[in-house]
């Protein structure tokens, strides 16, 4: 069950995610997110950017917002609520479509983000997709999936937007919640792609069609698409499988 009315290229986020390698640095991966950018601006997906984000500073939406995307930064913000208070203040300026922040910041600081950004929605994420059982015991005295739904409760007490979460999880939360959070889920691996050295848990991780089945509303693809020989075409695959559960 889904509460979202979007058309396919608005549930595909896509991670321009780039680590600079060889010497190169910023303006390195800043051209490489603007020219992921270009290939992408006439397709509508929305585009997610996080390290890029925090090396090239917040000019860096205005730039793809220039080329008609919309934009989610995944700062996942996380600390005191006055602090966030003061984030929010500044990402105002130039009005992300996503925000994420971390829901162990607490009902408070979720609150205080949420209200300095009312045309941006915020997001929570709950348990990173890279973690396991061993790991979020060890964190948070907690199998993945209570971890999952403690921090999701959190955040429908601050009452944001939606929640970030791995596919797995994404039928517990709508049976839990029901419509009253979208769900965002990245660990998507497409069936025909495969990732290097990928450190996604890989019992956390589904194919976009099972991830929709499941309840999430958006779905967050990275590597499959950026290391594709041609990225533009991997987006329009994802489309076109996304399209075939819409209808």
């Amino acid at each position: 069950m889904r509460h979202l009315h979007l058309k396919p290229e608005e549930r595909l986020i896509m991670a321009a995610d780039f680590t600079p390698q060889n010497g190169e640095g910023r303006s390195w991966v800043h051209k490489q997110v603007l020219d992921l950018a270009d290939k992408l601006a006439d397709t509508g997906v929305v585009i997610k950017i996080n390290s890029a984000l925090r090396a090239c500073g917040y000019d860096l939406i205005d730039e793809l917002h220039a080329r008609e995307l919309k934009v989610f930064a995944d700062l996942k913000l996380f600390d005191i609520k006055e602090t966030l208070a003061t984030d929010g203040a500044y990402l105002r300026e130039v009005e992300p479509y996503l925000l994420t922040t971390v829901c162990s910041v607490g009902i408070e600081g979720m609150r205080a983000l949420k209200a300095a950004l009312p045309n941006t929605q915020v997001l929570g994420v709950t348990v990173l997709t890279n973690l396991s059982d061993a790991d979020t015991k060890q964190m948070f005295s907690c199998t993945v999936r209570e971890g999952v739904l403690r921090f999701a409760k959190l955040a429908k007490e601050a009452n944001i937007a939606g929640l970030i979460s791995s596919p797995q999880e994404a039928a517990m939360l709508r049976e839990e919640f029901g419509t009253f959070f979208s769900i965002n889920t990245p660990a998507i691996r497409p069936a025909w792609s495969v990732v290097e050295g990928d450190d996604q848990n890989p019992e956390r991780v589904m194919t976009p069609a099972k991830a929709i089945k499941a309840g999430a509303d958006r779905i967050v693809i990275g590597r499959p698409i950026t290391k594709a020989s041609n990225p533009r075409e991997a987006v329009l695959r994802t489309l076109e499988e996304i399209a075939t559960i819409d209808d």
